[in-house]
């Protein structure tokens, strides 16, 4: 039996890739091939390893096979997002969630209250969308739009809650006027209309999704509502059942409106991208929309407009705002070649810029749709919610029905009064809707501020977070190498960076560019070469007027039998993590030219800061050699580092410091150290903007090149998980005592609402303080 790892990663649209039920079925699919024993699918299909008889079955047709697995999935299953209006309770999430799921055909269907979106995965031959759609308005709701998983979803106007507005207000002004009259001494044939025109107007929406929740065999806020207003007229409370509809129907009306706050923070997002650009065809400039240009085109964009596309710079020089992706607030500097954002703003002269991404794929609307996605799942403490809820609320329901039964039969409309207290109070709205909404809050907060965040999950793990692991190259320093000095023994020191650029001019090596760059600085003027050899692993070799020159490290010189000048000084460059090349002419070194990875300017500070945070032990896991990884952490402040480190060792560290300390985040490059961020508790990618693999890969992404940011996406989890500790807490203490409350007989159905309603409008308001939360 052999093990491979595939080289061929499984073909998949992106949004399948987060799908564990699509990779469960190519694991199994895999496994069923005759000869293969055991499968293991990589996140998001990246690498397959499996053991399998090469004498059975050959790894052509093994990679065959993935490759139709991928394409007949992809087509077999559908994942779509449904977007509603009219979703006024956390419940009635969970009944639309139950309803859509027990359709046939329906694989799996998850409805989220503070995104108010269904996502639904289904197999097209067994049932189409529009039917999916047509349940959904069956139920009561209103099916805004209908979009394939990671489209851009508009923003609209909420008609529906418009709607309620109105009606809650009538509900509200002849509620007064009925009151104004009992006051008065009105006669009943004055008063009881104006009730009853109150209870209609508040209680229309109430009443008929809770007719619709009987029909779907389940129950929800709205028929409870119903029930106990219904038991109010049947006692003769009019006034009561006005009063109590009214104030649930202007709770719901509150309660949609700051969830709407909260949807929209994200999605109006989408308008940063223009409708329309400015396009060169055939010479010509024309506005086209941006939905028809093509990648490899070339648009022009003015001061003051918006970056419609991915793009790279082709002509002009300008800064740009890219708050909108990385939340950086400092414009910046754009010239040839370098890239450009959808969304960003020109902020000063025009540019020309050549597309590379086609809308829909550019980097603002994966953002979206990655943000979106990740305030669809479900946090472990949502999950406890819900649970409970399942629990609590059948109970008290029966033990509700039990008390009303028990009163009818002995004619007691005191006890009768209680079971309709309990039916208000028997959905615990608020601690349904205690963790989502401060998921979302938070997760819409990160986004602005240039941190994605993949789901509620990693947003509270990350709060929970004891050790941060860094890699080195890239993450704490910037990855490009940077002369820091230039040593001239037997030479002008202008003598030895001219000759040193001169021969590297033809070289490719990472440190040519490093010593191109300051010569370019310095304005020298480089030799013509007569000739150029590279040295392999060693060096270079140029002849510049008649002069035979060398450039390299210490091999060279073993090479050229020449002895290393200045050991102490070489010895000195070592130790503070630097490269040391030599510059030899006619066989006599005559400088030492010093390089080194430049550190970023916004590590020292992000290290101390992660300290003030509480993390507890910082270390640096590197491949690079330990003197380099020495000086580096000391020069930051770095507690440990495990250095000379090949891939899987640094997984090996991850895993070692997991046993040891709990929760561990990662911090790479989210290309390189992939498996190491997997490995860790939350992985977390560096400069997400310039990279979708990053965007796909880590469990957060850092959208600019920024550490600044890591302490405040720690403090802003840290706050969601006190925040959502408050909101479960508050919400518990708040059902327990009503019921208490109830169950003592001191509370009445108007108490009963107001606790009920207002214990929800809390613990919102309490999560959305994490969208004011500031960097």
């Amino acid at each position: 039996m052999e093990t491979r790892i595939l080289d061929v990663p499984v073909i998949l649209p992106d949004y399948y890739e987060d799908c564990e039920r699509c990779m469960m079925r190519l694991k199994d699919a895999l496994e069923e091939l005759e000869g293969v024993s055991s499968v293991q699918i990589g996140a998001k299909g990246l690498n397959i390893s499996l053991t399998y008889d090469a004498n059975t079955i050959s790894m052509e047709k093994i990679e065959d096979r993935v490759r139709q697995l991928g394409v007949e999935v992809a087509e077999r299953y559908v994942h779509d997002s449904l977007h509603l209006e009219g979703l006024d309770c956390p419940d009635c999430a969970a009944k639309l969630e139950k309803a859509v799921g027990r359709m046939n055909g329906v694989l799996w269907s998850s409805v989220n209250y503070a995104t108010s979106k269904l996502s639904v995965e289904y197999e097209q031959e067994k049932i189409e969308r529009e039917a999916i759609a047509d349940r959904v308005r069956n139920l009561g709701y209103t099916v805004t739009e209908t979009v394939p998983s990671g489209a851009e979803t508009p923003v609209q106007k909420s008609a529906w809650l418009n709607r309620r507005v109105i009606t809650t207000a009538a509900s509200g002004v002849f509620l007064v006027a009925a009151i104004i009259a009992s006051y008065l001494r009105a006669p009943a044939f004055v008063t009881i209309p104006l009730y009853a025109v109150s209870i209609i107007s508040g209680g229309f929406y109430a009443a008929r999704a809770g007719i619709l929740s009987l029909k779907a065999f389940s129950m929800d806020t709205n028929l409870l509502i119903t029930l106990a207003v219904v038991g109010a007229i049947y006692l003769h409370e009019y006034g009561e059942a006005a009063g109590v509809i009214f104030l649930f129907s202007l709770g719901s009306a509150l309660e949609a409106f700051t969830i709407d706050r909260t949807r929209r923070s994200i999605r109006g997002l989408i308008g940063l991208s223009p409708k329309e650009a400015s396009v060169i065809r055939d010479g010509k400039e024309a506005k086209n929309r941006v939905e028809d240009i093509k990648v490899g085109e070339t648009v022009i964009v003015r001061p003051g407009e918006r970056i419609p596309l991915d793009g790279v710079v082709e002509r002009g020089v300008s800064s740009v705002d890219e708050s909108a992706i990385t939340g950086e607030s400092v414009p910046r500097e754009k010239s040839t070649g370098l890239p450009v954002y959808a969304g960003t703003i020109n902020q000063r002269g025009s540019m020309e810029i050549r597309v590379t991404k086609l809308v829909g794929d550019d980097t603002l609307s994966r953002v979206i749709h990655l943000v979106e996605e990740a305030q669809e799942q479900k946090a472990p403490s949502q999950q406890f919610s819900e649970k409970f809820g399942r629990v609590y609320t059948p109970i008290v329901v029966g033990l509700a029905v039990v008390i009303a039964l028990y009163a009818l039969i002995d004619t007691n409309p005191e006890l009768f009064r209680r079971s309709l207290v309990l039916l208000v109070v028997a959905c615990p709205c608020a601690l349904v809707i205690s963790t989502p909404v401060a998921i979302v809050s938070a997760i819409g907060n990160a986004a602005k501020n240039g941190i994605l965040i993949k789901g509620g999950a990693y947003l509270e793990e990350m709060g929970r977070v004891s050790v941060v692991a860094f890699d080195k190259t890239g993450t704490l320093t910037t990855g490009q190498l940077e002369v820091t000095d230039i040593i001239a023994l037997d030479s002008d020191r202008n003598e030895v960076l001219k000759i040193a650029a001169s021969i590297e001019s033809r070289s490719e090596h990472p440190l040519a560019e490093s010593i191109l760059k300051k010569a370019s600085e310095e304005k020298i003027e480089l030799y013509d070469l007569a000739f150029f050899e590279a040295l392999p692993g060693i060096g270079a070799r140029g002849v510049m007027d008649s002069q035979v020159c060398h450039i390299g490290n210490q091999r060279l010189l073993e090479q050229l039998k020449i002895p290393v000048p200045e050991p102490g000084t070489v010895e000195k460059i070592r130790r503070e993590g630097k490269t040391s090349m030599f510059v030899v002419s006619e066989g006599k070194v005559i400088g030492i030219i010093a390089a080194a990875d430049t550190i970023r300017e916004s590590s020292r500070d992000s290290i101390a800061a992660l300290r003030n945070e509480g993390i507890a032990k910082t270390i640096m896991l590197t491949g690079d050699n330990t003197i380099t990884a020495h000086a580096v952490a000391e020069r930051l402040g770095i507690d440990d580092i495990e250095a000379e480190l090949l891939p899987e060792e640094k997984v090996d560290q991850i895993r070692k410091l997991v046993s040891r300390y709990g929760k561990v985040a990662m911090i790479g490059d989210g290309i390189n150290d992939a498996p190491a961020l997997a490995a860790a508790t939350v992985g977390i990618a560096m400069g997400g903007a310039g990279s979708h693999a990053a965007l796909e890969t880590a469990d957060l992404a850092l959208m600019a090149d920024d550490l600044g940011m890591l302490p405040y996406g720690i403090r802003l989890s840290r706050s969601s998980l006190r925040v959502i500790k408050q909101n479960i807490g508050f919400s518990v203490f708040v059902v327990v005592g009503l019921v208490a409350m109830t169950l003592a007989g001191s509370l009445s159905l108007t108490l009963g609402i107001i606790g009920h309603e207002g214990s929800a409008l809390l613990v919102i308001a309490n999560g959305m303080r994490l969208l004011r939360q500031r960097v």
